[in-house]
């Protein structure tokens, strides 16, 4: 179900682009992210840290995109957000020896030091790849081609999320087996 939930304003948002264009699909996008976040905290009785970004996120940005009405704002706003995140996770594990992941998620998920660098480091990555791949897009397509490569893209994040769970239930298995394990 949770999973569904996740996904639902994107589906909205392309809904309403095709029947009404951009800028309507970004206020429904935006009214159906909080809408997406209150079912979440009516369900949890709270927002983590990443569901509080990601709505801080759509709402400013949506609102810049409808304030500016510029196509090219909408079709590289992906691009620049990923390479600040990337930029972001580098600068503070490797400049500031601060690794995000961890102290987003460290209270959630009891894995090995150099497990947490590896996650910082592919999502660094991923992040990179994302902006140059949207930047490619945003460059080379119309903004119809560009949102139908933001619907079906999904695939990317859901492949390198489900790849990082693959890595990580490794670890969390060892967790688990070394305390069931006497002393």
């Amino acid at each position: 179900m949770k999973f569904l939930l996740d996904f639902f304003p994107l589906v909205f948002f392309f809904i309403a682009y095709k029947l009404q264009g951009i800028y309507v699909g970004t206020a429904v996008l935006m009214a159906a992210t909080a809408l997406q976040m209150l079912v979440v905290y009516w369900m949890d009785k709270k927002l983590s840290a990443m569901h509080k970004a990601t709505l801080a996120l759509v709402l400013v940005f949506g609102a810049l995109t409808l304030a500016l009405q510029d196509e090219r704002f909408i079709k590289w706003k992906p691009t620049v957000l990923y390479a600040g995140m990337a930029l972001t996770l580098a600068a503070a594990l490797w400049g500031f020896g601060r690794n995000f992941l961890q102290m987003m998620l460290g209270s959630q998920l009891a894995l090995p030091e150099n497990v947490w660098r590896k996650l910082c480091l592919g999502w660094v990555a991923y992040c990179l790849f994302m902006a140059a791949l949207n930047g490619y897009v945003a460059l080379f397509f119309s903004t119809d081609a560009w949102a139908s490569f933001k619907l079906w893209g999904f695939v990317f994040p859901l492949i390198f999320i489900v790849g990082q769970g693959f890595y990580v239930a490794r670890y969390l298995e060892t967790n688990v087996e070394t305390k069931d394990t006497p002393a």
